[in-house]
């Protein structure tokens, strides 16, 4: 198993796969590496060496129970990345995944080929929240019903209907409860608003037009915000559309990936 150690001493898992130019997988929030399970290959088979790891809190790294933030999330993707003696890679972050992905490029412009935020917010005052009735649902003393209202959330009825899982999209099983606490703050935290006009990378934002959890309306807003994104919006598509829509959605990453091809480094 492959580690990192970040600045403040934090052993990080990480797992690469395949060849080719280097494409980082960022999970969203309380979820480990396993969050990309569905469609991983589809990038690999595209080419690419595949990254992903496991966030402090997730998976087989550290759980600290300190405070957390997206921004330490993108400093420790840096860490990954150093480990792995890799210079620069093309990032690929949905939902927190997508939050850590803009300070990883806003603050580490060097490291990052094209970027792909998917599902995903600027965050603070600027971004669209979740509805009322949606925080309500999440939030009800009933867990199993708390729980079936994040699937639907996640994905449309009919995928639900004839599908059983295993659900890599609704959280690390395993994480403690202080863990959950902390990335569940680091997410609502979030601010990068300032920060995005800086973001040097060529940026694709992708978002499904159902997605109650984190709003469609917030892909336009950081398309705008981040010099020359362009958006791409998956019809009826709710928050893992990279899962229920993964043939489209895969190809619409890879397509634009193609675009800037040698912007990464190679790794076999």
């Amino acid at each position: 198993m492959s580690t990192a150690i970040t600045a403040d001493g934090v052993t990080l898992h990480y797992q690469p796969r395949g060849g080719g130019e280097v494409l980082l997988l960022l999970s969203g929030q309380s979820n480990s590496h396993r969050w990309w399970d569905s469609c991983r290959e589809d990038f690999e088979q595209g080419g690419y060496r595949t990254v992903t790891f496991d966030y402090r809190g997730t998976g087989a790294s550290d759980k600290p129970d300190e405070p957390y933030s997206t921004r330490e999330f993108a400093a420790d993707a840096v860490a990954v990345l150093d480990a792995l003696g890799v210079r620069r890679a093309h990032v690929y972050g949905t939902s927190m995944g997508g939050r850590v992905a803009q300070w990883l490029a806003a603050d580490h412009p060097d490291r990052v080929g094209a970027l792909v935020l998917g599902c995903t917010s600027p965050g603070g005052a600027h971004g669209h929240e979740r509805g009322r009735e949606v925080r309500r649902a999440l939030s009800q003393p009933d867990r199993k019903a708390a729980g079936r209202a994040l699937l639907e959330l996640m994905y449309t009825p009919g995928w639900l209907a004839t599908r059983r899982g295993p659900w890599y999209t609704v959280g690390d099983p395993d994480m403690p409860a202080h863990a959950r606490r902390r990335h569940l703050a680091a997410s609502a935290e979030h601010d990068a608003w300032d920060a995005l006009p800086r973001i040097t990378a060529p940026t694709l934002v992708v978002h499904g037009t159902d997605d109650e959890f984190n709003p469609a309306a917030n892909a336009p807003l950081l398309a705008g915000r981040v010099p020359g994104a362009r958006v791409h919006l998956l019809p009826g598509a709710r928050h893992a559309y990279f899962e229920e829509f993964r043939d489209t959605a895969s190809r619409v990453v890879l397509d634009f990936l193609a675009e800037h091809r040698g912007l990464a480094d190679r790794a076999g």
